[in-house]
C-alpha cells in the first residue's frame, strides 16, 4: 500500500545522513551540558532549512552508542524521549485494529467508512497506522513496537489494545488468528506461511510468551453490553483477554432507544457484574450530546455511572457530527443540535471532580479529526481546555490518572496505605493503594469479593474465591531487571499489595485467591504461590 505524502516527509527527515549525526552529536553535548533539548535542537538547523526532530535525535543516540562513539547514558536518553507520557503509567500501550466488518449496532451516531471497522475513520492516528499495514496484526504490531524502540521507549511490557467496532461480532477462528498473530509478533516469530501459522496452537504461542522480549501484560478488547454472557466470558479467557471496554453511551433507556443503541440499561448492568465476577477490568465508555439529552440531563446521567455499574476506567466520548453518520439527517431536520466547545468544557469541568478515586478517565475526547465535524466542537486538546477551566474554579479530579505518581522518585517509608471499600453491584470492592504524602499514586490492588448472588461464570477456578482483578505499580516502564533508584516498580510494593489482598480474603473467609494473570505476568504471579489453573492464576487460602 503506497504511503501518504506526510509519511513521505517524516521518514526523510529522519534519515540519518553522515551530516545529521555530526549534529546530533553536538546536540547531545549541549543537552548533556544542561541546555533544554528543544533549544539545543534549534541551535543547529539543518542546511535545507528545518531541525532534526526528536525521533531522529533518539535514533542518532542508539547509532552512536551502537558505533560506541558515545557511551550509553540512560539519563540522557531519558531527556530526548518523544512522549515519555506513553510509558510513565508503567506500560508500553499497542494499539491495533481488526479489519472492516459488519457491527450488530444500528446506532445513528455512528460514522460508517467501507474501509474501516465500524464507528472509526481513515484519518484517525491508530486507524491510519492500521490501513497502512492492510489491517495485518503481525505487521501492525510488530511495526508499533519498533516504533517505540525508536523513540527511546521500553517494549518489554506491551499492552495490547485491539480496537474495531465490536470484537464479539467477529468470527471466533478470525479473532483467534488475529490474537495469534499478535503474539507472534510479540514473541518475534516470523512465522510467516499460513501452513506454520495453522500448526502453532494459542496455548503454545502464549507459552512463549511467559518468557519472550515484549511480554503481553494486558490484552484489551471492545464489545457491547449484550454480547457479554457465560460462555463469551470462558472464550475471551482462552484467548488471555484480562480487560474489556464496552460501549454504555448512556444510562437511560429512552435515550439509548431513541439514539437506536440496541440494547437497554440493564443489558449493561448484567454484563458489567458477569465481567467483574470474572476478575475482568472493566472500561465503559459515556457519551454525552447524544440525541435527546441535554447539559442537564447528561451531569444526571453520569452520576448514576457510579450506582451499581462503578467501571475501574473511564471513557468520555462526546458525541460528534459526522456527515456519514445517520444522525446528520436529524440535524439537517432540526432535530439535533451539537453542544459548543465552551457547553462540553463547562459540562466536563464539574462532573470530572465527582469521579471517585478508584477510577481512570482514559479520554475525554476522541482523536477526530476536526474536519470531519460537520458542526460543534472540533478541539482534540478539550483535556487541556478542562484542566485550565477546573484551576480556574479551584476544583481538582481525584481520579487515578490525575494521581498517578508517574516518573517521579517515591521514599518507600513515605507511603500510606489504604484499602478503599465501595459495593459494585454484587460485589463489594476493595481499591488497595499505596499513596505518598502529597496523595499521589505509588501502585494499587484492585480486589473484588463475590457476594452470594453474584453471577454465577461456570468457572470451576473461581468457585469460592476472591479475585484479584488488577495489581499496577506506576513509574516510567522500566525493562525487566532494570533497577531505577527510587521507582515505584522496584520497592517490593506489588508483593506488599499482594500480602494485603490475601489477609483481607482470608478475613471474609474466602477458600481461594484467583487473579485474572495476563499471559506475561504469569510468572510474576507464579513466583509468589499461586498456581496454573484452567483460565486463572489460584492460591488456596487455608
Amino acid at each position: 500500500m503506497e504511503i501518504s505524502e506526510r509519511q513521505q516527509r517524516w521518514r526523510a527527515q529522519n534519515i540519518l545522513t553522515p551530516k545529521k549525526l555530526e549534529l546530533a552529536h553536538r546536540i547531545l553535548d549541549e543537552i548533556r551540558a544542561g541546555s533544554e533539548v528543544m533549544r539545543a535542537l534549534r541551535s543547529y538547523p539543518l542546511d535545507g532549512g528545518g531541525y532534526l526532530t526528536k525521533a531522529a535525535l533518539v535514533a542518532a543516540y542508539h547509532q552512536m552508542v551502537e558505533n560506541k562513539t558515545i557511551a550509553p547514558d540512560k539519563s540522557l536518553l531519558e531527556s530526548i524521549r518523544m512522549k515519555p507520557m506513553r510509558t510513565l503509567s508503567g506500560v508500553t500501550t499497542v494499539t491495533v485494529l481488526t479489519k472492516a466488518y459488519p457491527c450488530p449496532g444500528k446506532c445513528i451516531f455512528c460514522p460508517t467508512d467501507v474501509r474501516m471497522p465500524k464507528s472509526y475513520l481513515p484519518d484517525e492516528p491508530g486507524a491510519m497506522r492500521a490501513l497502512e499495514h492492510e489491517f495485518d496484526p503481525y505487521q501492525q504490531v510488530e511495526a508499533r513496537i519498533r516504533a517505540l524502540e525508536n523513540l527511546g521507549h521500553p517494549t518489554d511490557k506491551i499492552e495490547l489494545l485491539i480496537l474495531g467496532g465490536t470484537w464479539s461480532s467477529y468470527k471466533r477462528d478470525y479473532q483467534e488468528w488475529f490474537i495469534k498473530r499478535c503474539f507472534d509478533a510479540m514473541n518475534e516469530s516470523g512465522l510467516q506461511s499460513l501452513e506454520a501459522q495453522s500448526q502453532e496452537t494459542l496455548e503454545s504461542i502464549h507459552n512463549i510468551n511467559e518468557t519472550a522480549a515484549h511480554r503481553n501484560v494486558g490484552l484489551v478488547i471492545e464489545t457491547r453490553p449484550d454480547e457479554i454472557n457465560p460462555d463469551e466470558i470462558k472464550w475471551l479467557r482462552h484467548l488471555g483477554v484480562t480487560k474489556v471496554q464496552m460501549g454504555a453511551q448512556s444510562f437511560n433507556d429512552h435515550i439509548l432507544e431513541i439514539n437506536k443503541r440496541g440494547h437497554d440499561l440493564e443489558s449493561t448492568r448484567k454484563a458489567t457484574a458477569l465481567l467483574r465476577a470474572a476478575g475482568f477490568k472493566i472500561v465503559l465508555h459515556w457519551m454525552p450530546n447524544l440525541l435527546g439529552a441535554t447539559p442537564e440531563s447528561d451531569r444526571e446521567d453520569f452520576a448514576r455511572m457510579w450506582v451499581d455499574f462503578c467501571p475501574d476506567e473511564i471513557k468520555i466520548y462526546p458525541n460528534q457530527l459526522l456527515a456519514n453518520a445517520e444522525l446528520y439527517e436529524y440535524w439537517q431536520r432540526g432535530e439535533f443540535h451539537p453542544y459548543t466547545t465552551d457547553d462540553l468544557v463547562k459540562l466536563i469541568a464539574d462532573i470530572k471532580p465527582t469521579i471517585p478515586r478508584y477510577c481512570r478517565v482514559n479520554r475525554v475526547i476522541r482523536d477526530i479529526p476536526g474536519n470531519n465535524v460537520v458542526e460543534g466542537n472540533t478541539r482534540t486538546s478539550l483535556r487541556q481546555d478542562i484542566q485550565s477551566e477546573m484551576k480556574q474554579r479551584g476544583t481538582h479530579c481525584q481520579c487515578i490518572r490525575c494521581r498517578e505518581v508517574k516518573g517521579k522518585p517515591v521514599n518507600s517509608s513515605e507511603l500510606r496505605l489504604d484499602d478503599l471499600i465501595y459495593q459494585a453491584g454484587k460485589a463489594e470492592e476493595h481499591f488497595i493503594s499505596f499513596t505518598t504524602a502529597d496523595d499521589k499514586l505509588a501502585g494499587f490492588l484492585r480486589l473484588s469479593l463475590p457476594k452470594h448472588d453474584s453471577p454465577q461464570t461456570g468457572i470451576s477456578d473461581l468457585d469460592h474465591a476472591a479475585l484479584i482483578r488488577e495489581v499496577h505499580v506506576y513509574g516510567q516502564s522500566l525493562a525487566v531487571g532494570e533497577d531505577k533508584s527510587g521507582a515505584a516498580q522496584h520497592l517490593g510494593l506489588g508483593t506488599r499489595l499482594l500480602e494485603e489482598a490475601e489477609q483481607i480474603a482470608r478475613d471474609h473467609q474466602f477458600n481461594k485467591l484467583a487473579v485474572i494473570s495476563a499471559v506475561g505476568t504469569r510468572h510474576y504471579y507464579l513466583d509468589r504461590g499461586f498456581q496454573r489453573g484452567e483460565y486463572y492464576l489460584v492460591k488456596g487460602l487455608f
